[in-house]
């Protein structure tokens, strides 16, 4: 028994190989391969048993005969028992054209071939994206029903199917697989695709809530998932029975899923929050006719839907297919292959292995420079608040990393002294004093700061002033209000508006403010803290949204309890959980890597979240930890040696781990 395989390296044919190689009788399995795949079956082909019996034909898919000369078609004439072809793109994000080149004229040749050689059945891998966007049950028997066919891909498949049963000399059969994704025992796979492109945003969200945290999403409609194991199995079965030419199989799951269903499935694989009430499409089709469409016309629109999915590697182009308008009969697959034990598992009973996989083995983010060193490496960083805790680690930390910290603070002698730290560690640094709360001093601060550099790439807004002081004690100390607006937010936004005209101009830049968790959880005794981050906050994401289009962008840290100096006076806090300067300069460090847009806690955006949906039981839990939490003797201007935090006080922080109380 001798084989011709199409597409033998790609997912489905290598596992397809696999499974003829251990059938009795088999003498040679010859693969199509271009010259530069050689190797590459080689290795795929040498931990199998019996993988000697592979023999490699070089050829092309785009040329006639698959580029097979004469001399060779002659050799293999009338001894090609099966010829499956199974070589194609699968990509909703290709082009007409590609589609066309690989889809339909590959088939096409591949088709001449098997005519020329008199191979005895042709086995062509279809899809069910033939059945494009067929509304109901679309049977095996069925291939031409007027279906709408508006993707290049869909056209592909539907032209490509047509071609194998119209044009083949032979016995033909027809194989639609659902959406294919890895291995079920094993989670092998060999790109990002189908449902993996939703992988990113799972993990995202596992980073940002609970597990147990309830999400609301939209209901797309269903799918239909199927592991390749599946699929290799099924067509090998399948090919080998007696009878069945002339017939299309779909090899599907007969129980297809609901899209968040299937993402629920990953969700629980990943230790994800999951989608618990899951909106239905139909509540948005219930509008007039074009009303969404027309709005998603929009160039505005447009930007937004391309920006929000592109955050989570979401290709645009497959969004509008996601959701499968066709159900799929199966009767026929599972009559064929009954007796042989092999089905469809239930995604529940594999998930994690595909999940596992992916993490380990397909996140983009694996194969991107990641280096704290390469973001950094030669671009200039103003640092405010650099002479010591947080602002000195950071400074440290990006010396280190090739970057060069410019150090602002009021303290010169300070500054000095982390500044000649990092010549000693070999990098470069610059000193410049200036009070950040004095708006002419900031105009200097940044015209002598122009007139040392070309170009500053980085700005950090660390510095800042925090008061711990009920509203109670506040009433004849407006100043407290004051000085903390003064600092942490005109002063920072002085210096942002200073800078961001020489960033727009260059179209590179990158500012990171330095916020509170006490923005999202709104503590009590912070009211003239929190009050300016918050502004701070607000003005960021006003700016930020004009200043995007400059290549100009934020990132708010929502910085947990840090044990600095500035938290010294409140002495409940030398026993409450907190980070060193050291973790949250690493916070920082992250935000110049990365940029996102926040960087949070899991607390923080839970106290965010619950205060939007229930801000009176929220008030009710503050409130009791206003009691819990006194005033300190310092924010009574008095000093207690013997203050301490009691018992309950410690374990209401341990519960809320990084909040200010």
């Amino acid at each position: 028994m001798n084989y011709f395989v199409t597409g033998g390296t790609g997912l489905i044919g290598r596992h397809l190989i696999e499974r003829l190689l251990e059938r009795d009788g088999v003498d040679d399995v010859y693969v199509l391969v271009r010259a530069g795949s050689v190797d590459k079956l080689a290795a795929q082909v040498d931990r199998l048993e019996g993988g000697e019996r592979v023999r490699p034909v070089i050829g092309d898919l785009a040329l006639p005969n698959l580029g097979l000369p004469d001399e060779r078609i002659a050799e293999l004439n009338g001894s090609v028992d099966h010829f499956f072809h199974l070589a194609a793109i699968y990509d909703m994000t290709a082009g007409e054209e590609h589609n066309r080149v690989a889809n339909v004229d590959g088939t096409r040749h591949a088709i001449a071939l098997a005519n020329a050689l008199d191979a005895g059945t042709f086995h062509h891998i279809s899809s069910i994206a033939a059945a494009g966007r067929f509304k109901g049950l679309f049977r095996e028997d069925m291939f031409d029903e007027g279906q709408k066919l508006d993707h290049p891909y869909h056209r592909s498949k539907f032209e490509s199917e047509r071609l194998a049963r119209t044009q083949t000399r032979m016995g033909w059969r027809v194989y639609r697989p659902a959406v294919v994704v890895g291995h079920s025992q094993t989670g092998e796979m060999d790109k990002v695709d189908g449902p993996y492109y939703f992988f990113k945003a799972i993990q995202k969200l596992r980073s940002m809530l609970p597990q147990w945290f309830p999400l609301v999403g939209p209901e797309l409609g269903y799918t239909n998932i199927v592991p390749v194991d599946f699929v290799a199995a099924a067509i090998d079965h399948i090919a080998h029975q007696p009878d069945l030419d002339g017939q299309a199989f779909h090899l599907a799951d007969p129980r297809p899923l609901r899209s968040g269903e299937a993402m629920n499935e990953f969700a629980r694989a990943a230790h994800a929050p999951q989608l618990t009430i899951r909106i239905d499409r139909r509540l948005t089709q219930a509008l007039p006719k074009g009303t969404i469409s027309m709005l998603m016309k929009l160039p505005a629109a447009k930007g937004v839907r391309r920006s929000l999915l592109a955050d989570y590697g979401i290709p645009d182009e497959i969004v509008d297919h996601i959701a499968l308008t066709a159900q799929f009969d199966t009767r026929d697959t599972e009559r064929a292959l009954e007796g042989s034990g092999i089905e469809v598992p239930p995604l529940s009973s594999y998930a994690t292995k595909l999940w596992d996989y992916w993490e380990r083995n397909l996140d983009p983010d694996l194969y991107r420079d990641h280096s704290f060193e390469g973001a950094v490496n030669g671009k200039t960083v103003i640092i405010t608040g650099a002479s010591s805790g947080i602002g000195r680690a950071a400074a440290l930390k990006i010396a280190r990393a090739g970057g060069i910290p410019l150090l602002v603070a009021r303290s010169a002698d300070k500054l000095e002294e982390t500044k000649n730290e990092i010549e000693a560690l070999g990098g470069t640094a610059y000193v410049y004093t200036a009070d950040l709360s004095d708006t002419a001093a900031i105009e200097q601060l940044t015209e002598r700061i122009f007139a040392d550099h070309p170009a500053v790439d980085v700005l950090v807004n660390n510095a800042g002033r925090s008061i711990r002081r009920s509203i109670a004690l506040s009433y004849d100390r407006f100043h407290d209000f004051e000085r903390t607006i003064q600092l942490n937010y005109l002063g920072t936004i002085k210096l942002i508006i200073q800078l961001l005209p020489h960033m727009r101009e260059r179209r590179v830049g990158h500012i990171v403010n330095v916020s509170s968790i006490g923005v999202q959880t709104n503590p009590p005794r912070f009211s003239a803290y929190v009050a300016s981050k918050a502004a701070l906050d607000a003005f960021t994401r006003v700016v930020g949204s004009e200043t995007i289009g400059d290549n100009v962008s934020f990132t708010t840290i929502h910085m947990p309890l840090v044990r600095t100096a500035m938290i010294a006076p409140t002495r409940i806090y030398d026993s409450f959980p907190t980070i060193s300067p050291d973790e949250a300069a690493d916070l920082i460090c992250e935000a110049i890597r990365s940029k996102p847009k926040q960087i949070n806690t899991r607390l923080g955006t839970f106290g965010e979240v619950a205060y939007a949906l229930a801000p009176k039981a929220v008030d009710q839990i503050l409130h009791m930890a206003y009691k819990v939490f006194p005033d300190s003797a310092a924010s009574k201007g008095a000093v207690d040696p013997g203050e301490h935090a009691s018992t309950e006080q410690v374990a209401l922080a341990h519960l809320m781990r990084g909040v200010h109380w």
